[in-house]
Formats: structure tokens, sequence, C-alpha cells
């Protein structure tokens, strides 16, 4: 019962906070000079009546209200608008392009994650140590690189080297292929922007494992364990990492806003065809319900983050049980 209030709640709170959202990128983008078709004016093939009927047909003289009011009835329809650049309705380009996005991002979350904690682990259980310092010094160094950087340096090497595609997701022929090739022609485009992201995340998530095992390892009940002759792996492992946990669970859901920002940057580097893509082409080309359907999409995929990783903590901990129920 009580995780069932706690979700109908942050439900809530989502609907309201997507419609805010929605509200407001609606509003900046049509309040912006120009439109879809500003640039066909300048052509002098096409005559001043065509855009006038175009402009008639798409709605783009109505009142702002109108256009919102419209637009909320097609998201009913699950429609998210009409595409002005692909003449089609934009929920399709969301769900092909956002299924790459979300497949991309929740890979490297997962390879993120598992490389962070160990090494989170080891660098506090021994600071003052080579092992420790170590770490410290390689997440500094790479926390240093902007993500763009780090993209280009790992497209150069796929292309001195050929281990790795350098854009893309399938090669031509791919429907021919067997399965096995299918899942190494996945994996060869695949890596690269995985490695990409992983890279630019896991010095965050390393420092703030780092930190709180290392806050955890000076607490009293730590040096019981300790002196009591109980191994160290265990008290990091059964006794220390379970404590820290709820700092690092809130942020899981962080995290992944942070990767789904950084994969728009490393999707257009290495022409991944995702939502970072679509957002380019529709910002070039002023498609606007594009553009309101990408944001939409990347404020849920946030949105859906958080959740899990609320949920998680509503399991692990029963004072937010408590407080959940109050």
């Amino acid at each position: 019962m009580i995780a069932l209030r706690f979700l109908v709640r942050r439900a809530f709170h989502a609907i309201l906070l997507l419609f805010a959202v929605s509200l407001l990128t609606f509003l900046f983008l049509q309040l912006a000079p120009g439109d879809f078709l500003s640039e066909m004016k300048l052509n002098p093939q096409i005559s001043p009546e065509t855009i006038a009927a175009l402009r008639q047909q798409y709605g783009l003289d109505d009142p702002l209200p109108v256009r919102y009011a419209r637009w909320l009835q097609s998201v009913a329809r699950g429609e998210f608008g009409h595409s002005f650049a692909y003449n089609r309705p934009v929920a399709p380009l969301l769900w092909e392009r956002g299924r790459n996005t979300l497949m991309l991002t929740v890979a490297a979350m997962g390879l993120t994650w598992l490389v962070a904690v160990p090494l989170g682990v080891w660098s506090a259980a021994r600071p003052k140590r080579w092992p420790g310092r170590t770490i410290s010094a390689g997440t500094v160094a790479l926390h240093s690189l902007p993500d763009l950087l780090i993209a280009l340096l790992l497209l150069m090497l796929a292309v001195r080297t050929r281990w790795f595609a350098t854009g893309g997701m399938l090669s031509l022929g791919f429907e021919e292929m067997t399965l096995g090739e299918r899942v190494k022609d996945l994996l060869y485009h695949f890596t690269l922007p995985v490695v990409a992201l992983v890279l630019g995340n896991l010095p965050v998530v390393v420092r703030h494992v780092h930190a709180a095992m290392a806050e955890t390892l000076e607490a009293p009940f730590i040096r019981v364990l300790r002196a009591h002759g109980v191994p160290e792996w265990r008290v990091l492992l059964r006794h220390a990492l379970p404590v820290s946990a709820n700092p690092l669970l809130s942020l899981f859901g962080v995290s992944f806003g942070v990767l789904l920002s950084q994969s728009l940057i490393v999707e257009v580097v290495m022409t991944w065809p995702g939502l970072g893509p679509l957002l380019l082409e529709a910002v070039f080309s002023r498609d606007v319900y594009v553009l309101i359907g990408v944001v939409l999409a990347s404020t849920l995929l946030l949105v859906l983050g958080t959740l899990i990783a609320d949920c998680i903590l509503l399991w692990t901990d029963p004072r937010i049980r408590r407080e959940s129920a109050a």
C-alpha cells in the first residue's frame, strides 16, 4: 500500500513536470523568429501562394493557444504532432530513435556502475597506497576531458586501428546476415559510443563511491569489526558498502540523466541513429513538433531513471517507507 501511494504520487508529479516542460518548450519555440517555411520564401521557384497555402495547412498563423490545444489533441491520439520535415507523425520517429538512445544509455549505465563500484571501493580502502592514488589521479584526469574530446579521440582510434566502426548502427546488408553475424555487427558499431559514454561518466561515479565509502570506513562500527579480526573483504562488501548504498542509489537516477545528455552529443559525433541527431536535424530545419517531442522524450527518460532509483531506495531503506507512509 505504501509503495502504491508512493508510485501514484510520483506519477502525478511526473505528469505535471511533463506538462510544464511541454508548455514552456512550445512557448519558447513558437515565439522564436522564423519557422519551417521561412527558407522556402527565399526560393524563387516557390510562389507566395504555395507558401500561404502551406501555412494554412499546418496552422502556423493560428494563435498560440489554438496551436498548443491542437498539439495536445494530437498527443491524446498518440501522434505528438506532425513533423514538417518527415511529413509524418512525430511519435513513430521518437520510438525509432528513442529506443536506440535508450539501448545505448542503459548499456553505458550498467557498465559504468559495474566498473565504478569496485574502483571506488578499492580506492577508498587504500587511499594512501598506490592503487588509491592511481585511481584518484586517473579519475581527475579523465574528468577534465570534455565529452566531445573523448568521442573524437575514440573516433581517431577507430580510424587508425579499424577495431570499431566509425559511425552508424548497422552495416549494409544487415538483413541478409545470419544471427551470429548480426550480433557481431551490432557490437562492432555499438562498442565505441558505449565506451565514450562510460569514460565520460565513470569519474563522477567513482568519486561518489569513493566519498561514500571513505565516510563509512571512518565509522566506529568498522573499527570494531576490524578489531575483532573480520576479514577486510567482508568489512568492505558485507558491512561498509550496504551502509553507503543510499547516497549511491540517489546518484543512480541523476547519473542516468547525465548519461542521457552525454549520449545526445556522442550520438551526433558518432552518427548513432538516436535522439541526438534527430534533435540536431529538427533544430536546423526548425521542425517544431519534433523538437518538442525530443525534449519530452528526454525528460521522460530522466523521470523514469529517477523513479527507478527512488523505488530501489523505498525497497531497501525502511526510513523512507516510514516517511512515505506519514
